[in-house]
């Protein structure tokens, strides 16, 4: 990735501040065991998906991975993912599928939670914006009718949210078994909470995203198509003007809809990227305090909880001609108090 790439991503937020269920669903469809099947006949909610009891976390969901050793990171995608290191992770459980709207509902339900994207921006995180624009907004992606700038498809809209992914007048009515977006680090943190779990560290995730198929440059191997099968949710076309959706899906899809790793788990890259507990460093194993990105969004002196984490996976958004990081090693670094219409999070339960 070029300097001047990273440095438009990272002046995203500047620009923009500027410019339990089982059986069928009311829609027909069905919970899923962890066996079930998914996608479009699939409600969104696992089956027993509920919060924790007392001491007892939720396991709804989960699938069961071993504990092992393998290589985090990569010489052969962009220089952050190096430099590739031998790394051991214990055994953990971990979501099957992205967390979907379905359950994110359910979650709010249930406590109230309200999400980072419907509060008013805070003061402190944009200064020098006037008051009246600091209003509930989140990032959404807007097709570009002619060339732009890098990163000039994403808008800040007033009124996007979770449940308005795509701003005012959108809803997601339908796509309760599509992954819930907009939601900032903290809303994740709250909703694994609730579960009695925890966001998977970037060395869990990305365990888990390979299934066992070490070295390999995709979940399933090292084509982007497997004997001419699409095999995650990305962009087909110009981007960032059509996505033809030559794999059946523009925009989100519903979880699931491609074939599972060698772990049992669907939409581990592409559909939409994830969030992971680890704050960023520009290189695997390096000391982060002299990473230029992170002094421009957080200064020594900032408020505590500000500095940026690591994201990963892909998103639909990932297009051959740009982006190109629907991969396990893939990672970016995100503002935790900003919110997208193409990133969203699965959880971890920790058997210590």
């Amino acid at each position: 990735m070029k300097a001047t790439e990273a440095a438009a991503r990272w002046a995203l937020a500047a620009v923009l501040a500027l410019g339990g269920a089982t059986g069928a669903s009311a829609t027909g469809r069905k919970a899923a065991g962890q066996d079930g099947p998914l996608c479009r006949g699939y409600a969104g909610l696992p089956e027993g998906f509920g919060p924790a009891t007392g001491s007892a976390p939720n396991r709804a969901g989960l699938v069961a991975v071993k504990g092992g050793t393998f290589t985090l990171g990569s010489r052969d995608g962009y220089p952050e993912e190096g430099e590739p290191q031998r790394k051991r992770v214990r055994d953990f459980w971990i979501d099957r599928h992205e967390v979907t709207n379905a359950q994110f509902a359910a979650f709010v339900k249930a406590t109230g939670y309200v999400t980072r994207a419907e509060r008013p921006l805070d003061a402190w995180a944009y200064p020098g914006v006037p008051r009246e624009r600091l209003v509930p907004s989140s990032v959404v992606f807007v097709p570009p009718t002619q060339p732009t700038a890098a990163y000039g498809w994403w808008k800040l809209i007033p009124g996007a949210d979770w449940r308005h992914p795509r701003g005012p007048g959108s809803d997601i009515e339908g796509l309760e078994n599509h992954p819930v977006v907009h939601v900032a680090f903290e809303d994740a943190q709250a909703y694994a909470r609730w579960l009695g779990r925890e966001l998977p560290t970037e060395a869990q995730w990305e365990y888990a995203a390979r299934g066992g198929l070490e070295g390999a440059t995709y979940p399933w191997g090292n084509t982007p198509e497997l004997r001419g099968r699409a095999m995650a949710n990305s962009w087909q076309g110009r981007f960032p003007f059509e996505d033809d959706a030559a794999d059946g899906h523009a925009g989100t899809a519903p979880v699931g809809c491609f074939e599972p790793n060698g772990f049992g788990l669907v939409d581990v890259v592409g559909n939409a990227w994830e969030w992971t507990r680890d704050p960023w460093r520009d290189r695997h194993g390096q000391d982060g305090s002299d990473n230029p990105m992170e002094v421009k969004l957080n200064a020594a002196d900032g408020p505590r909880g500000t500095q940026p984490r690591v994201i990963k996976g892909g998103s639909f958004l990932c297009a051959p001609d740009f982006c190109v990081r629907y991969r396990p090693s893939s990672r970016q670094p995100q503002d935790p108090l900003l919110a997208t219409q193409h990133l969203g999070f699965r959880t971890v339960l920790n058997t210590r």
